[in-house]
């Protein structure tokens, strides 16, 4: 088990950094590079439409990668992702900029991003049924929270590598050259990942099925229709705060506050550290106590937080701005710590891979990629403090609050030891002993 949540940890850790090394990119410098002719505003929310296209491309890939994941195994759905994604993410970082190709710059931009967003769409579903269904039943929250730990490892590395750049390197050197590096370091990371992942094992409860669905993506939508539309609506609301978090909140307080990048991207990290270190404890609250009510408490702290995580930010002041954000990731952290494990019981296991992924990744559509926009089009309208931002994210926040309890709890329900029925042959050991 060790092994195979370690190998799920950074695949998706990698995967993940190939993901957030854009969004970072987005709100620092794609939009003066590659969008010039437009306002400063305009350009950033640009940028941030190419950041979106990725949202957009995952529920694709959570049907295509779903597809595979259910026809013919969880293991192949890993490699292919992590080449996918890995590739594209060394492109981007080679792509020439508007001064240089003209158009074409943004457009292969927004192809590039598709493409990191389809394999991104596979890699999550397969690294998390691969780990969850090797997992003992008593203990699946908890080594299910290591894929879950990746999202955070894989920030943590992508702003660190920008981190460094930005503090190492002049604005001018790090908007000629600088910003590309990361890109080309997934490269690297994404052969770590293929040697990490080569000698997995398949999914033991894969090999158990019998009757393979055909095409598991209409199945889905027969019978399970109502449990994708409430995963992904539940989901949004930790997407909508993470981004707003990471993404949005970084160009605003740079642009808008003057803010230097290296603090803004140390009180992100600061907050996404704890996040990482307290996944595997909610987790295993989730084994305790069941994975619905962990996710209701974490989506009413969020709806109760948003508004003092606004004022905190709009102060500029680092260790208030930090306060905000550790109060937003940990609210996020008691939902999506349990996710992992919360989402493949919903599904029965010939449709798991396409019914987990396709909800999870619509979550992302709708918290993910219009958060940045959104966020970003209401503080341009307001005053120092973007309250339109606050009350926004509330609302997104509520409407998933309503969406998890709509959803069943998947907790087992515990027999007393006097009241469990024998194991076969129980007796029989027991009088021959």
């Amino acid at each position: 088990m060790l092994r195979i949540a370690a190998a799920a940890l950074a695949g998706t850790a990698i995967e993940f950094y190939d993901f957030f090394v854009y969004g970072t990119a987005a709100a620092l410098v794609l939009g003066p590079l590659f969008f010039p002719t437009f306002s400063p505003v305009a350009g950033t929310l640009a940028a941030f439409g190419t950041f979106g296209v990725g949202f957009f491309a995952r529920p694709l890939g959570s049907v295509l990668f779903g597809h595979i994941g259910d026809r013919h195994g969880r293991r192949p759905v890993l490699v292919i992702s992590l080449l996918l994604t890995g590739a594209s993410t060394v492109a981007v970082g080679c792509v020439p900029t508007y001064d240089t190709i003209g158009v074409a710059a943004p457009v292969l931009l927004l192809v590039l991003r598709f493409l990191q967003g389809l394999g991104l769409g596979g890699e999550w579903g397969g690294a998390v049924l691969l780990t969850a269904e090797h997992a003992p039943e008593g203990r699946r929250g908890l080594w299910s929270s290591f894929p879950q730990v990746g999202p955070a490892v894989g920030f943590l590395l992508a702003n660190g590598v920008m981190l460094g750049l930005s503090a190492a390197l002049t604005d001018a050197q790090f908007s000629a050259w600088g910003w590309r590096v990361p890109f080309w370091a997934a490269g690297v990371l994404a052969l770590l990942g293929l040697w990490l992942r080569s000698s997995l094992a398949e999914s033991p409860r894969f090999l158990e099925i019998d009757d393979h669905a055909r095409v598991p993506l209409v199945e889905v939508f027969r019978d399970h229709w109502r449990l994708v539309l409430l995963t992904g609506g539940a989901l949004s609301a930790g997407y909508a705060i993470f981004y707003a978090v990471t993404t949005w909140s970084l160009a605003y307080a740079t642009e808008r506050l003057g803010v230097g990048r290296t603090v803004m991207l140390s009180c992100i990290m600061a907050a996404i550290v704890v996040k990482g270190a307290l996944t595997p404890v909610a987790a295993v609250l989730g084994d305790r106590y069941g994975r619905r009510p962990l996710c209701l408490i974490g989506c009413s702290a969020s709806a109760l937080w948003m508004f003092p995580m606004i004022a905190l930010l709009a102060t500029g002041a680092p260790l208030l701005m930090f306060t905000g954000f550790l109060g937003s990731m940990l609210a996020f952290v008691t939902m999506f710590a349990v996710i992992a494990a919360y989402l493949p019981e919903l599904y029965e296991p010939r449709v798991r891979c396409t019914g987990a992924a396709v909800g999870y990744n619509l979550g992302g559509v709708l918290g993910g990629a219009l958060t940045p926009i959104v966020a970003t089009a209401l503080a341009d309208q307001g005053g120092r403090v973007p309250w339109g931002v606050a009350a926004y994210l509330t609302g997104v926040t509520l409407f998933s609050l309503a969406c998890f309890a709509l959803l069943p709890d998947t907790r087992p329900v515990r027999v007393p030891v006097a009241e469990r029925e024998p194991e076969p042959g129980a007796v029989a050991k027991a009088t021959t002993g």
